[in-house]
């Protein structure tokens, strides 16, 4: 008599999509790297960036023509919001202590809400994000000694710091939907404005481009500039400023993948 309980066992699979593993372990070890790096660190001489790459020749030579026009960098967590992260601390850093800049910015800032509602973003989220935006704003808003310590704190806070970076993702999404005839131009693909957004821009974790430098920079009307630090011909460091011809508020080193604060 035949045993049916042989008939038809699956074949164990031993190489269990190796790929798919091998993935999600490299993911974990990110993870932990990522989450071991704090969200914004301290101030640190440039110097620091020249020990990081003392076995690099190209890299040091850049390090090195980075330390004739930079005395500091802040290194911001690499988990793909670092851009948004690295920009909102650095802007809100330089309008300590600068009242009008800072009253101007406010007054940007709690107007904003109305204009993405009125693009059609949904009221009831915006106004949390909102909400917790004007208050880090406002945290950072007295003296210059316990701002900057305000500061720091409330960025290495998760909740309040990716409510920030929500938020600025929000206002870049909506400046890029305001004037999409512009920005359509920058899309790659068959994609709308609307669906890059979607896709590219809202979604937390998702690195940033020129574009959303260039939306983000046009919406807040600051400058930014952007020093890109790679494996190309010469020593220079690669200046380019957003939006065109503004005066930098921010300056921001890009290594590929990833954004740190500069200080002249």
């Amino acid at each position: 008599m035949e045993n049916n309980s042989l008939k038809e066992q699956p074949v164990e699979n031993t190489d269990v999509n190796q790929d798919e593993l091998i993935l999600q372990q490299q993911r974990r070890i990110e993870k932990e790297i990522s989450e071991s790096i704090a969200l914004v660190g301290e101030k640190e001489p440039l110097k620091s960036l020249e020990q990081e790459y003392a076995e690099d020749d190209v890299y040091l030579s850049k390090a090195k023509a980075l330390a004739q026009k930079y005395s500091y960098i802040r290194r911001t967590r690499p988990d793909g919001n670092c851009f948004f992260r690295a920009f909102s601390y650095a802007y809100l850093e330089k309008l300590i202590g600068n009242k009008d800049e800072y009253d101007k910015f406010r007054d940007l800032a709690l107007k904003s809400k109305d204009s993405l509602v009125a693009l059609g973003f949904p009221q009831f989220t915006v106004e949390d994000f909102h909400d917790t935006f004007m208050e880090v704003i406002d945290k950072v808003g007295g003296d210059t000694e316990s701002s900057h310590m305000e500061l720091h704190k409330l960025f290495n806070e998760q909740g309040y710091s990716d409510y920030v970076v929500v938020y600025l993702r929000l206002i870049t999404s909506g400046q890029l939907q305001r004037d999409a005839d512009f920005y359509q131009h920058f899309i790659e693909g068959e994609r709308t404005i609307s669906e890059f957004c979607h896709q590219e821009v809202e979604p937390m974790y998702k690195e940033s481009d020129h574009i959303h430098i260039i939306a983000m920079s046009s919406a807040l009307g600051t400058g930014v500039r952007v020093r890109y630090m790679d494996r190309g011909a010469g020593t220079e460091v690669t200046a380019h400023d957003f939006p065109e011809g503004a005066i930098p508020a921010v300056h921001l080193l890009y290594r590929p993948g990833h954004y740190d604060i500069l200080y002249p």
